[in-house]
């Protein structure tokens, strides 16, 4: 909105030193020291000071504040929904024995609505800062004002995976992608449970709505403005329009964008429906068509120029949320746009959501697979020393035995 600016530019906020001093101070609040006093003084009066402080530290060795972090994610989350909706359930966690690995899909069906969804926006809107933020450019500065949010994105992106056994193994990681895509893929229906198929599972997590009031569904379709709100005010920082008059028709064009790009994608499904089994090289020829003219829409403008590789960026920026913003609405009035015949248009479009978090949150954990010393520190971060070392022996054994088996089959 221009009003950051403005306001860096007043002689009374440019160098506030004590202004400064008292937001760095309160970053360090947010980090959570001030929650950590309780627990340092009870241990403190019991064990003495210095022990209590040695606690301290190795809580934060074995990512303590990672685990409370992520686990507030998830009361912060199911107390909100039912506040809104109503219709608390106990979820059965099982009293089985933890140390086992739990596959990307299943952890993305657990913390997809609750962290992974939450995360993401966030992180967009930490970038949008770090591009149009004018208040804090300063390095330490900057960093002191962010970094409890960047701590709090990261973790709820990415503690899953880190307390995950064996997480960061190339095998498991191969066998979850594997799983994934069957996961993803697979179609619902009668009978099919949420553990087997996307579509079974994402109707059970919109089910809440069903027996919301109207009440609720009026609040998640108000929350759900924020996305548009976020979009208008990006469409108008691109290069293109800056510097001319601020109209509603800039505003007006880039909803139709978005529209022409969701016509593609209900083009693309239902040729993908009618035409993939007979006529499928025909389609797979189409499709390389249309993703031909978007590049070379794209090559065009760049090279006019009519738009920069930062306004394509924004433009991504300011797009997405939008069509996830579209997407809430759609299943928070579920019944009329089933009325209107379009709801398989809204499934196709969830699963390409679905689909690109999942991409998201996956890359950087088979990146990190690759190098074998982050799944031993892992190892050791998780478990003791004696059940570390018992767990290296045994994939030892485990691979002596997989050569022995070969060679006998040979």
């Amino acid at each position: 909105s221009g009003l950051e600016e403005g306001l860096s530019n007043q002689k009374a906020f440019r160098s506030n030193m004590p202004l400064q001093a008292a937001l760095a101070s309160q970053s360090f609040v947010q980090i959570g020291f001030l929650m950590a006093l309780p627990m340092m003084m009870e241990i403190g009066l019991e064990r003495g000071f210095h022990n209590a402080l040695i606690d301290f530290v190795l809580m934060q060795l074995q990512l303590a504040s990672v685990f409370f972090t992520f686990q507030l994610g998830t009361k912060t989350h199911y107390y909100g929904r039912t506040l809104f909706h109503g219709g608390a359930e106990y979820r059965g966690t099982g009293r089985g024995f933890v140390v086992f690995h739990a596959k990307f899909a299943e952890n993305y069906r657990f913390y997809s609505r609750s962290h992974f969804v939450k995360g993401i926006e966030l992180m967009i809107l930490l970038l949008v800062y770090q591009i149009f933020g004018h208040a804090y450019r300063g390095v330490v500065t900057y960093i002191l004002i962010t970094v409890s949010i960047w701590f709090m994105v990261v973790t709820w992106l990415f503690a899953p995976f880190l307390f995950n056994p064996s997480g960061f193994e190339w095998q498991k990681i191969v066998d979850d992608w594997t799983d994934w895509n069957k996961w993803i893929y697979n179609r619902g229906g009668i009978g099919v449970p949420p553990e087997k198929s996307w579509e079974s599972w994402w109707e059970k997590e919109i089910e809440h709505l069903r027996h919301s009031g109207k009440r609720g569904i009026i609040l998640e379709i108000v929350l759900a403005l924020r996305f548009f709100i976020f979009q208008y005010g990006l469409v108008y920082q691109l290069s293109t329009f800056k510097q001319q008059n601020q109209s509603l028709w800039i505003y007006g064009a880039s909803w139709f964008v978005i529209l022409f790009i969701l016509l593609i994608v209900k083009g693309l499904g239902m040729g993908r429906r009618r035409f993939s089994t007979n006529f499928q090289l025909l389609f797979r020829i189409i499709k390389g068509l249309v993703f031909l003219t978007f590049v070379a829409i794209l090559i065009t403008f760049i090279a006019l120029p009519l738009i920069t590789p930062k306004d394509i960026f924004l433009c991504m920026l300011a797009f997405m949320p939008t069509g996830w913003g579209m997407l809430l609405i759609a299943q928070a009035c579920k019944p009329l746009i089933q009325r209107l015949g379009i709801w398989s248009s809204v499934r196709t479009l969830a699963r390409g959501y679905e689909i690109l978090m999942g991409l998201l949150l996956f890359t950087p954990v088979a990146f990190l697979a690759w190098f074998p010393f982050v799944s031993e520190f892992q190892t050791r971060m998780l478990f003791n020393q004696a059940f570390s070392r018992g767990l290296q022996i045994s994939r030892i054994l485990g691979g002596q035995r997989k050569d022995r088996s070969s060679k006998n089959k040979e």
